[in-house]
């Protein structure tokens, strides 16, 4: 993945977790590149199984949920499923007046999501 771009990307068995390593996510050309890459894991090397981890983000765009959407659309279209993790409070009250939280899967941490997915990251 781009160097440049503040995504940290991990691979635990079939599972692939995203880091956003930037506090905001307002930059549309930002997120189209980030997008881009995230949307190269479903189309190019097939990861069906993606945990988003929001821990760092503290703004969100409307071009970042779109983003989300997209990414969901091709996960779904490949038979996989996309959730979000450490989301914080009031990002998740924008996910529910948009209505986006009856479209993912929201997770406290990051072990418990990977837990949703059967792994176990602890003895």
């Amino acid at each position: 993945m781009s160097a440049e771009l503040p995504l940290n990307i991990q691979h635990f068995k079939d599972v692939t977790v995203v880091n956003f390593a930037a506090p905001t996510m307002l930059d549309a050309s930002l997120i189209d590149r980030m997008g881009g890459e995230l949307y190269k894991l479903v189309d190019d090397l097939d990861k069906r199984k993606i945990v988003l981890d929001f821990g760092e983000v503290r703004f969100l765009s409307s071009s970042a949920l779109g983003m989300l959407l997209n990414l969901r659309k091709k996960a779904s279209s490949a038979k996989g499923q996309v959730v979000i993790c450490s989301l914080r409070d009031d990002l998740l009250k924008v996910f529910k007046i948009t209505r986006l939280d009856k479209l993912f899967d929201f997770f406290d941490t990051e072990e418990k999501a990977l837990n949703a997915f059967g792994i176990h990251t602890l003895g």
